[in-house]
């Protein structure tokens, strides 16, 4: 995934809103636009536009079936954020590691009483 599109990425999960709607999505598979929107308090073209940003950022994908439009969590997607995180994830470790092993030498030893 290039960097742009882990931004894209991270900046469209950085909404509480299109956060939960990923999270709707992924307890729910595949939904219409409409039960999408059913929880939230908020109008249809502004849930359309938490959409469209989603879809950009290649978080969901959407189909129409008649006058019906459904959209659903693109797994791939996630798993190249894992990936990123994963190479983090790893650095900071064993960063992480040897810090503590430093600490560790550093600490003079008590003695038994």
């Amino acid at each position: 995934m290039a960097a742009f599109q882990l931004d894209d990425v991270f900046a469209a999960l950085a909404d509480p809103t299109r956060r939960a709607i990923v999270e709707r999505l992924t307890a729910s598979g595949e939904l219409s636009v409409g039960e999408v929107a059913a929880p939230f308090d908020i109008s249809a073209p502004a849930i359309t536009r938490h959409l469209r940003v989603l879809e950009q950022a290649g978080l969901i994908e959407r189909r129409s079936e008649r006058q019906r439009r459904f959209v659903r969590v693109r797994a791939d997607a996630f798993m190249q954020v894992e990936g990123w995180l994963a190479r983090h994830r790893k650095h900071w470790t064993a960063a992480l590691d040897r810090l503590e092993a430093l600490a560790a030498a550093q600490t003079p030893k008590r003695r038994k009483s």
